[in-house]
């Protein structure tokens, strides 16, 4: 697949490239060189912040630790428990 470069510096992505990553018009891009190469990362952090505040946890939860505990045992930052034996 080609691109080309517009006077100001702007490139199209085929709409194949666009779809595959589920790209959309103000989608947030982290842009890197590595040596003579451009690399496009899609930016999670700019998705995750969309999504912040739209889930509420389950009844009976105050917290996503408590889910954690729940779900796994332990939270993150939880110490673990002596191995099993001693």
């Amino acid at each position: 697949m080609d691109a080309t470069v517009a006077e100001r510096g702007q490139i199209t992505l085929p709409k194949a490239v666009r779809d595959a990553l589920g790209l959309s018009k103000g989608t947030k891009l982290k842009v890197e060189l590595d040596g003579g190469r451009i690399i496009l990362r899609k930016d999670v952090g700019d998705a995750l912040a969309r999504l912040r505040g739209k889930f509420k946890l389950a009844e009976g939860f105050t917290s996503t630790d408590d889910v954690m505990r729940a779900l796994r045992g332990r939270a993150p930052g939880d110490p673990y428990p002596p191995p099993e034996g001693e």
